[in-house]
């Protein structure tokens, strides 16, 4: 019974967390954290189990009250979005442990509500990955983008509401490009249900409604992933957000766009409409090229820690919106599979900063002089996120640069394999240039010597490393096991897709 209705209590569970904890906050405010994380493992459990009957089932269908779609309201598991599922849920639990006293240092008494809106955006991605419905994932984008407004403008006292105020007037005009697509899709099917729509669009595909309605939709998703130039809401919005809101935000609103840009391509407008019909790649692949460059370019202008990881996020959109548009198995696989990589390597940088940041205070490069000494875990943290970043073997960023790189060669997309490698180098000067910054002390550059004074260790607290460890070491087995989730579940689900 419990078992057949795992693709609710998925979407559910933190949904509920979040009203107990409203009306715990005026009861015992200090019972909000257990709940949060009570709410978030069953969420967790569920995302397991679902991903072994997925495996060993196929795909799960769940319908809301027992109305089967297109009329009633469907959740649909497959081996696409079951990864990305996994993901938010661990995600999410992960640094709601390691972010307690980064919360109470930040936020003070507004702990509790921070856990109630939290759990509320956890909520909305986790519905936007796994509905089939259109409109419903409209609702569940501005629930988790509310959700985030408000997580975001409770940072910096003097810029985080502002630069909140920018996000919400780009996400919605984002939002509003959407659901105008969508509109567009209802007037033309008369039907919501992505599966639905899918089987009756063929018939209808020639007119110019269909074609401005994947144009809408498209630029609805690209505004609310960050992808280049439509950028302009994230570098501030992350920047200044408490630190334990921008490490879930960060890694997770713009890989779960990109899910939802492959779900409308492949199971909505369908392969042939997309790459040849359209003729959209070519423009697509400069668009993606030119994004990662300039992500790479920005990232390597900054002075500040948290600035550098923005601009990396901007440069690592346009990795996977490029392989998506390649137009082969390999480049798809690639995008794919770099979104889970992606969200756990951004996910490691960002727990890296909040360490830093709980400790320090500060995350400018002159602060972080010496730093390698104080907090030796942490840095180590970096490195291995970083060399993931880079694409080092065997963390798991080298198979999904991989796969992109052999998906770039055989589309001739030869622009976007060069940004891939240009990219790469950047992210190998950035990785140094903080390393050695954070290796040597400032006294001892002066003087010209290093390393004659003896740091005094100051780490983060045992619940911040060890999360930071704990997600180290994903990225490394991820890599290992990239065989085993690219032929098991990314290449069935790519082949079906684009067949």
């Amino acid at each position: 019974m419990i078992a057949a209705n795992y693709p609710a209590l998925l979407v559910l569970s933190p949904l509920l967390a979040a009203f107990v904890n409203a009306a715990l906050i005026w009861v015992d405010r200090r019972l909000c954290y257990p709940v949060t994380i009570l709410g978030l493992a069953a969420s967790a459990l569920c995302a397991w189990k679902l991903l072994l009957q997925v495996l060993e089932e196929g795909a799960v269908s769940y319908w809301f009250g027992g109305w089967p779609p297109p009329m009633g309201i469907e959740l649909y598991i497959d081996k696409l979005n079951i990864l990305v599922l996994l993901v938010i849920c661990v995600v999410s639990l992960v640094n709601i442990v390691a972010s307690k006293r980064n919360i109470h240092a930040e936020l003070g008494i507004k702990d509790a509500t921070f856990y109630v809106i939290y759990l509320l955006f956890v909520t909305g991605i986790l519905g936007v990955t796994a509905t089939a419905d259109l409109f419903n994932l409209y609702v569940l984008i501005e629930i988790a983008s509310l959700a985030s407004y408000g997580l975001l403008a409770m940072g910096n006292r003097d810029r985080a509401p502002w630069a909140s105020l920018n996000y919400v007037f780009l996400g919605v005009i984002g939002a509003s490009f959407y659901l105008l697509g969508v509109g567009y899709l209802y007037i033309m099917t008369g039907s919501l249900n992505m599966f639905d729509v899918h089987s009756l669009l063929p018939s209808i595909m020639g007119s110019s409604a269909i074609v401005v309605a994947f144009v809408f939709c498209l630029i609805g998703v690209w505004i609310k992933m960050a992808l280049f130039p439509l950028h302009g809401w994230l570098p501030n919005a992350y920047a200044y957000a408490p630190v334990s809101a921008s490490r879930i935000i960060a890694p997770l609103m713009t890989k779960v766009m990109i899910y939802v840009m492959i779900r409308l391509m492949l199971s909505v407008f369908g392969y042939q409409y997309v790459f040849e019909d359209l003729q959209l790649q070519s423009f697509v692949l400069i668009l993606a090229s030119v994004a990662i460059l300039a992500g790479a370019l920005l990232a390597l202008a900054q002075q500040d820690l948290t600035k550098m990881l923005v601009y990396i996020i901007v440069c690592e959109v346009g990795y996977m919106v490029g392989g998506a548009w390649l137009g082969n198995a390999n480049g798809m696989t690639g995008a794919i599979l770099h979104i889970v990589n992606d969200a756990l390597m951004t996910f490691a940088l960002f727990l890296v900063l909040g360490n830093i940041a709980y400790v320090h205070k500060k995350t400018s490069f002159q602060d972080l002089r010496g730093i390698f000494g104080s907090m030796p875990w942490t840095m180590a943290g970096f490195v291995l996120a970083g060399v993931s970043i880079i694409g080092v073997p065997p963390t798991c960023g080298f198979f999904s640069k991989w796969y992109l790189i052999v998906g770039g060669i055989e589309a001739g997309a030869w622009i976007f394999v060069a940004a891939l490698i240009l990219s790469s180098l950047a992210s190998a000067v950035l990785v140094f240039r903080v390393v050695e910054i954070a290796f040597f002390p400032a006294e001892d550059e002066e003087h010209g010597g290093h390393g004659h004074q003896e740091a005094v260790l100051n780490e983060a607290p045992l619940p911040m490393l060890g999360s930071l460890g704990l997600v180290g070491a994903g990225l490394i087995a991820v890599g290992v096991w990239s065989g085993f989730v690219v032929q098991k579940i990314i290449v069935p689900f790519v082949h079906q897709g684009m067949s």
